[in-house]
């Protein structure tokens, strides 16, 4: 597990001084480790790296049909800014401890460095197997969205009727091709980096516009901001049904909003391979989630302001509602190109959670923290990447996409696991941070005096949610006869 850092660290071959404290390889030195990726990130392609994956086109069209059921339009378009105002302090308070240690393992590297150090190795390795739970699970949650809206869209004016093994199928082709980008493309990543954030800022405009312009008629200010549907109830079960249960329908259907809006951790995770990484990490991490918030609200608006109907959008024909509002709107042509610019996204996005999924696993075998480690550690000399963590993961990401084969739930629960695994990681190393603050010695990155209040007011929301997420979802009473 990490180490203490030490100055005089004997595996690098960097002298630190106080004049070299700055430069990232001192910084990384100082740590206790060598830098062995290649550094070649920018700011703005760190901010790219959480920005893809946090994709609000990626989690709001795959999730777009539990939130009709699990609250409806009011708790979609209200959940989305009681989660972004609540995320934001954890955002913050995950910045200023980045920019304090700035190391691939990010959280479980915080966790040690933050806590009683006779309990250090086992904080850590706790946070930095939830944060690889996480990285698992999100990484099966985006590329089975890709997989199943690829599903969909092949069914568009051909006969091909989608199976769940033919879904895995694709998925598994998903993930072969985004663990060949990251093995032998690596070096294009940075590129693909720069292509992904407009894609998903122009793609995510011109869908909201697209629709917005074709749609037929437009639902009222009245069904998107007030309207509320408990639509939780299977098996033939209503919803939950009383006035006291709506409130616990609203906290739950918020799970659209927090699920999108992980995996910002990324830019933590990219520190070793990104310039001035004790600044550009931090801003990556609050940049990406500003600027998903608000590209995902307008996203959620033009969506449902564009409902031709309800019902048959909750029924489509397609599985998909966000399909079925784009062959409403734009008809089936005009579908195809919406899909392909939606697709895209989730196809990037998945890449890029191969990427950091990867290098946090890297990161946690140079320290022990996995079975294998000494084999998983390994980075390849010559494309400068640890290529068999890119492979683990994807492997992982299968593993967990298998239970879809027999399960409808499969991909809830998946969404499930990476929001409470994720905020989990990101909640251990922020309360040991407001427990031991005298062991934190903050970077350029900082809140001053704000930086207690948002840490603690991280630590209470990520321990709401941790509950509320494992709660169940829909009503399945069984009423005896």
């Amino acid at each position: 597990m990490p180490k203490e850092p030490d100055a005089t660290f004997e595996k690098t071959t960097v002298v630190v001084t106080a004049t070299a404290a700055e430069d990232d390889e001192a910084e990384l030195a100082r740590m206790g480790y060598r830098q062995e990726l290649r550094r070649e990130l920018s700011l703005l392609q760190n901010f790219g790296m959480s920005f893809t994956i946090i994709s609000v086109i990626t989690g709001i069209p795959s999730l777009f049909l539990y939130g009709l059921n699990t609250g409806g339009p009011a708790v979609m378009v209200w959940g989305w800014i009681v989660v972004a105002c609540a995320t934001m302090p954890v955002g913050l308070a995950m910045a200023e401890i980045c920019s304090a240690h700035p190391t691939s393992g990010g959280p479980y590297y915080w966790a040690a460095m933050l806590s009683n150090p006779e309990r250090a190795p086992f904080t850590s390795w706790i946070t930095g197997w939830f944060n690889l739970l996480g990285q698992v699970a999100v990484t099966t949650g985006i590329s089975f969205a890709c997989a199943n809206f690829l599903s969909t869209v092949i069914q568009f004016g051909t006969s091909f009727v989608s199976t769940p093994k033919s879904t895995i199928g694709i998925y598994a082709a998903v993930l072969i091709s985004q663990g060949l980008i990251n093995t032998f493309g690596v070096h294009l990543l940075k590129y693909l980096n720069n292509v992904s954030i407009w894609w998903h800022t122009l793609g995510t405009t011109s869908v909201v516009i697209a629709v917005l312009a074709a749609a037929p008629k437009h639902q009222s200010a009245g069904f998107v901001f007030r309207t509320f549907i408990d639509g939780t109830g299977i098996n033939g079960n209503e919803g939950w049904g009383t006035r006291a249960s709506h409130a616990y329908v609203c906290v739950i259907g918020m799970l659209m909003a927090q699920y999108t809006m992980t995996g910002y951790d990324a830019s933590a995770h990219m520190t070793e391979e990104t310039q001035n990484a004790a600044v550009a990490g931090s801003v990556g991490i609050v940049t990406a989630i500003g600027c998903s918030a608000v590209l995902g609200w307008f996203l959620i608006l033009g969506l449902l302001f564009s409902i031709q109907d309800l019902e048959t959008t909750i029924n489509s024909p397609t599985g998909e509602p966000v399909a079925q509002i784009f062959l409403d709107t734009v008809g089936e042509k005009g579908a195809i190109v919406l899909m392909v610019i939606v697709i895209g996204a989730m196809y990037f996005c998945g890449t890029f959670s191969v990427t950091s999924n990867s290098r946090m696993m890297f990161a946690f075998a140079r320290d022990g923290g996995i079975p294998g480690h000494k084999f998983f550690r390994q980075v390849d000399v010559k494309r400068g990447t640890p290529i068999r963590t890119v492979w683990l993961a994807c492997f992982l990401s299968f593993l967990l996409a298998l239970p879809s084969l027999g399960s409808s739930v499969a991909f809830s629960a998946a969404t499930s696991i990476t929001t409470i695994g994720f905020y989990i990681s990101y909640g251990i190393p922020i309360a040991l941070r407001v427990i031991y603050r005298r062991r934190f010695t903050r970077g350029p990155f900082h809140l001053g005096s704000f930086s207690m209040p948002v840490a603690i007011g991280a630590v209470l929301w990520i321990a709401f949610i941790s509950i509320v997420f494992i709660l169940p979802q829909a009503n399945v009473r069984v009423f005896m006869s």
